[in-house]
């Protein structure tokens, strides 16, 4: 690598971290996800409901560090940014020139991956294993050295302790071999060598799953009925095309390239690898941004392929740099809908840009005001806020349980109580989390606005006092309207209760 390329990559990460940090409007929280995940560092195991071990360890650096929103917001963009050299370092792998270095790497950098890196969810690292499990093979295939076998096994190992996800580039990339002059790699032992390692790795988690009763499938099935029922397989392709606006055709001309250029025949396994995973994500009407891991590869392929084609052509010092610029402009139309850049003000007077992409259609099916992820970012400090103020007025403080109807609830009370309170709830992981060796008296309990009314007719008769002591005032939450309610002196066994429903919950 030249001293000029070098400068260049730094450039290009140092920028990916600047704009990470600007993409985000004060007025919002964190993400409702966000919570969740960083209360894992709070009670460390081999799994959770939902995800596997590896984000509760970096939620643990995170705790370390101050928890503050500087670092939640830094290990995503360290994902992404090592995203980004790897599709450098592969496209180099791939012997193109600087013109492909840039087009690729501009590509990733303004796309739909810097929304993504502005959440600290499992998805940023997510797309960085699946791109170097890629990055490995093209290694291997290029050199045939059998250490990158090993790689990719270990890169398998992280990608599966972050997020099962990965799971479905393995069941893609079998079949792809199958097709190909490649498929003697299925006679190389260290392949299998690599395989062993990675199941070692992954054993503590498999455990836990057997142990647990396999929490994952009783999450997909949730997930099956309350969400992807709502995924329609025509609007997933439709959100290919959105997340890479103008550079999609970067995309497919990596795909035509490696059945049309010479240079790529030993790497052809990712043509077929593309469409097998593609068509596992429709069977299963998969939300459309797990499939994004598979991109970086291809704009690699793609910005080789093309400056190959514009090598000649009489023109190409002309169209190069048109073709750079158009990649960066092309992108700025997402930058206006994509971020939570604007204010939920700005967004509710102009709709019409981000109702045109399909923003404010949620999992539920249905259109609101704000895109989903941005109503997900409001109400939560005003929700904690709240919260410590209710419990500073209930007697005997310390046998007051903080009981939520979601995760979200859960997290955010106690990532901003300003008290140390430990909220839970009956919802994914604070299923687990309830610390019954305290004697319950008094219940502060966060409900779900359409049943407001409903929790204070049913609950308010085993309690002395009850009242419904404030509510989420944010219009533009998620949460608007989400009551906070005080039950005092409780009539019955609270501990009693609750570990009937913790049982009802575990069973269903």
């Amino acid at each position: 690598m030249t001293k000029t390329n070098i400068i260049i990559l730094i450039g290009f990460i140092v920028l990916k971290f600047i704009l990470q940090y600007s993409l985000v409007h004060p007025i919002y929280d964190l993400q409702r996800d966000e919570f969740l995940h960083l209360d894992q560092a709070n009670h460390l195991a081999w799994g959770f409901q939902s995800v596997p071990p590896m984000t509760s360890w970096i939620s643990l650096i995170i705790k370390f560090l101050g928890n503050g929103v500087f670092w939640i917001r830094f290990f995503p963009a360290l994902f992404g940014a090592l995203t980004i050299l790897l599709v450098w370092k592969t496209i180099e792998e791939l012997k193109g020139n600087l013109f492909a270095l840039l087009l690729g790497t501009t590509c990733v950098t303004f796309s739909v991956y810097l929304r993504l890196n502005t959440l600290y969810q499992p998805n940023s690292l997510d797309v960085l294993c699946w791109t170097s499990m890629c990055f490995f093979l093209v290694k291997y295939l290029n050199r045939k050295e059998n250490k990158w076998l090993i790689y990719l096994g270990l890169a398998f190992a992280v990608g599966f302790l972050n997020k099962y996800n990965i799971l479905f580039l393995v069941m893609g990339l079998v079949p792809a071999f199958v097709l190909v002059p490649e498929r003697k790699i299925f006679t190389n032992r260290i392949l299998y060598l690599g395989i062993l390692l990675a199941l070692f790795l992954v054993l503590p988690n498999i455990i836990w799953q057997y142990r647990n009763d396999f929490p994952v499938l009783r999450h997909m099935k949730e997930l099956s009925e309350t969400q992807l029922v709502h995924v329609d397989r025509w609007g997933f392709l439709r959100s290919q095309l959105m997340f890479f606006p103008g550079t999609y055709l970067l995309f497919i001309i990596g795909l035509y390239g490696l059945v049309k250029y010479p240079a790529f025949k030993k790497y052809r396994v990712f043509f077929w690898t593309f469409f097998f995973v593609l068509t596992i994500f429709l069977y299963f009407k998969a939300k459309d941004y797990y499939a994004l891991g598979l991109y970086p590869i291809y704009f690699a392929f793609g910005s080789v392929y093309l400056s190959h084609l514009l090598d000649k052509k009489a023109l190409a010092k002309l169209l190069k740099p048109v073709i750079l610029i158009l990649s960066f402009v092309l992108f700025l139309p997402l930058y206006f809908i994509a971020f939570p850049n604007k204010t939920p003000a700005y967004i509710v007077k102009h709709p019409e840009y981000y109702r045109k992409f399909g923003m404010l259609r949620w999992e539920d099916g249905k259109e609101h005001q704000l895109p989903q992820d941005f109503a997900d970012m409001l109400g939560w400090s005003e929700l904690a806020r709240k919260v410590d103020s209710v419990y500073r007025t209930m007697p005997e403080g310390q046998n007051t349980l903080v009981l939520c109807d979601n995760y979200g609830q859960a997290g955010a009370i106690n990532y901003y109580s300003k008290l140390g309170i430990q909220a839970v709830s009956f919802n994914a992981d604070y299923l687990n989390w309830f610390d019954l060796d305290i004697p319950y008296k008094n219940i502060i309990r966060i409900k779900n606005a359409p049943e407001v009314e409903k929790e204070f007719a049913e609950t308010a008769p085993y309690f002395e006092k009850a009242h419904l002591a404030a509510s989420i005032e944010n219009q533009y939450a998620r949460e608007y309207g989400t009551g906070i309610f005080s039950f005092i002196g409780a009539k019955l066994n609270v501990n009693e209760r609750i570990r009937d429903e913790i049982e009802e919950e575990k069973s269903y």
